[in-house]
């Protein structure tokens, strides 16, 4: 066989059966070549790879994208957790189907993947990390960055990324790549086990050179099963739920992750039964679904919470019923109420004593379909939820509604002008803060993909690399970024990447000067908001009523965004309109009055309180604490 020409004839020798590339080389070549498959649709595995080059992956990874350009995207970050926050927000948005890696450097590089690969596998969404690592030689210990482990020579920091990740190993020859990659694609591609994966790839390693089988770059595709109820299970799940009088549906992401809002609402319509969602299921039923009664738990909707507190049957679809969702396990108070829970992992599935349906949503909910033909709730259950639903809307409508046009916007108001300019189209992406309360409780979710709250991990500063990474799934879509200013202050600094880019994502950047949602729980718990306000020092020390003089627009335009300044609730109107329509990458700032509350919490949340203390606030909290502590109940 002839040898190539250009630019890798250097680099690469074919013969019959075997291709000499290095290791970097061929595990590019090999994720070019993957694919997942669901219901007969094909979609690329790796769509891209992120990255930031140090050493430790310039002369690998980066060398082995450059021969590969042609089939093996890249985009530049600016830090590194940031990027595995643009992969999993690409990941969410194409339904788990198709994901990106992340290469790094070794040392802080590799390190600030952690928080990143945390999130991902907290949220149960595919992204490929590639740090670099030390010389599997040991030939230039200890390197630049190199934390050395006095009795562990094979110890490196990546090892921080153990715990975080799904699947782990280190690459320390080339021949063992084969096994490791396929074992990667595997779990990234499996809907119970998928999360953070991690190849660490010693610099060396990266460069070494081998003969690899051509079969190893053979298309190769991997199909996203859709497993089916046990039939016994499902009999014990459809008796169940025949029994309830008063049952509800929990909707969780697992609804959303197997594309089952569909098998959702024809379950919801036949029954009647109704479905409230948690914060990673907000939106797989339309807000304006009978059925539909909104989030549930501490963030909850006050019809849900007390649908959930009045419960005897509650069906969990696809949810972890994270303490948010189960209010710290006080929210089900029937002492009556059972749980059955349809879950692709066993793991979630036996939750809370549960009788436990594991399968695919999708198809477990066909067949409880089917199970349930010709069962429906009661009459005059329908009829109490429905008239629940009606009345939330009106709190819905007042926290939207400024009797003031020229007023200066609460926090609420915003979420209500956003409302008035996005469609079905829009993507709305949150993580942290006051906003997700906000957004779980009063958003109207015209589609499933619209909501797209991070609240597994609720992580400040994924918002913006987030929406870079939802752009790139859904090129014609628009995305909005809601950020308040403690986590605006956190990662900024990828609106340089949706700049360089080119994608026109929109930032709604909410001022409140300071951290608004933990400077509530701070004064809820006693704490008196203890640092949590972003305010000048008076001489003795103390904090006096005047903000820092801190623009963070000036910032944001001089990363390269048009930036937009409204002052009052016409103008943010005006702005938010502008922004959706920009073809740059535009932020709306606003400053919002503190003054005017958003709806108070539903349901509790457990966040400990000092068992003794001098100051009064705490005393009280503590009294508190414990009143609602004892209502805590272990489903048995």
């Amino acid at each position: 066989m002839t040898e190539p020409s250009g630019p890798t004839a250097s680099t690469v020798r074919l013969t019959a059966s075997t291709v000499r590339l290095t290791v970097a080389q061929a595990l590019v070549r090999f994720l070019a070549a993957q694919h997942t498959e669901r219901d007969g649709v094909r979609h690329r595995l790796i769509a891209g790879m992120w990255g930031v080059f140090g050493h430790g992956n310039v002369a690998g990874i980066g060398q082995a994208l450059v021969d590969h350009a042609d089939v093996m995207p890249y985009h530049q970050g600016r830090n590194e957790q940031a990027m595995v926050h643009a992969a999993v927000g690409y990941a969410r948005q194409s339904g788990r189907l198709s994901a990106q890696a992340v290469t790094t450097s070794i040392g802080p590089g590799a390190t600030n993947l952690v928080t990143g690969a945390a999130l991902a596998t907290i949220n149960r969404l595919p992204v490929l990390l590639l740090p670099g690592d030390y010389f599997a030689a040991h030939v230039a210990d200890p390197l630049l960055q190199q934390l050395e482990h006095p009795s562990a020579g094979d110890v490196s920091v990546n090892d921080t990324l153990r715990p975080v990740s799904r699947y782990f190993d280190r690459i320390t020859r080339p021949e063992a790549l084969i096994g490791s990659a396929l074992d990667a694609m595997r779990v990234l591609t499996d809907p119970a086990e998928t999360g953070a994966v991690t190849l660490a790839l010693p610099q060396d390693v990266q460069a070494e050179s081998h003969d690899w089988p051509v079969e190893f770059f053979a298309e190769r595709v991997w199909r996203v099963r859709r497993p089916a109820p046990d039939p016994a299970e499902l009999a014990d799940a459809a008796a169940a739920i025949r029994r309830a009088a008063r049952p509800l549906i929990v909707a969780g992401g697992g609804v959303r992750h197997s594309a089952a809002e569909d098998a959702l609402r024809a379950l919801a319509d036949a029954t009647g039964i109704p479905v409230a969602v948690t914060q990673a299921g907000k939106g797989v039923l339309r807000h304006d679904h009978p059925a539909e009664v909104g989030g549930i738990g501490h963030t909850g909707t006050a019809v849900a919470d007390e649908l959930a507190r009045t419960a005897d049957l509650v069906v969990g679809v696809g949810t972890r019923y994270t303490d948010f969702t189960t209010a710290s396990g006080t929210l089900f108070q029937n002492p009556d109420v059972r749980f059955v829970n349809l879950n692709i992992t066993a793991f979630d599935a036996h939750k809370l004593a549960a009788a436990p349906l594991v399968c695919d949503a999708r198809t477990g909910l066909t067949a409880l379909d089917g199970a349930l033909a010709g069962h429906r709730v009661a009459a005059a259950y329908e009829a109490e939820y429905r008239a629940g639903k009606e009345r939330w809307e009106r709190v819905v409508e007042a926290a939207y509604r400024a009797a003031d046009d020229s007023a200066v916007p609460s926090q609420t108001q915003v979420l209500g002008a956003l409302d008035a300019v996005v469609d079905d189209t829009d993507v709305v992406i949150n993580a942290a803060g006051s906003l997700p309360g906000d957004l779980h409780k009063l958003w109207r979710a015209r589609s499933s993909r619209q909501y797209h709250v991070e609240y597994g991990y609720s992580c400040m500063g994924y918002e913006i690399p987030a929406a870079i990474g939802v752009r790139q799934a859904a090129p014609d879509v628009p995305v909005w970024a809601l950020v308040g200013d403690g986590t605006y202050l956190m990662m900024p600094t990828e609106i340089v990447t949706a700049v360089q880019e080119e994608l026109p994502i929109k930032v709604v950047l909410i001022q409140n000067h300071g951290y608004a949602s933990i400077g509530g729980l701070s004064e809820s718990v006693g704490a008196e908001r203890f640092g949590t306000a972003y305010r000048r020092r008076a001489p003795d020390g103390s904090l006096t009523g005047e903000p820092l003089p801190v623009d963070l627009a000036a910032n944001a335009a001089s990363l390269g965004m048009d930036v937009l300044r409204p002052k009052t609730v016409a103008e943010l109107r005006e702005a938010l309109r502008t922004a959706r329509a920009a073809t740059r990458p535009t932020c709306v700032y606003v400053e919002t009055d503190p003054s005017a509350a958003a709806p108070g919490p539903e349901a509790w949340w457990d966040v400990p309180v000092a068992e003794v203390a001098a100051r009064p606030a705490a005393v009280e909290a503590r009294e508190r604490y414990v009143r609602e502590a004892a209502r805590r109940r272990r489903p048995l």
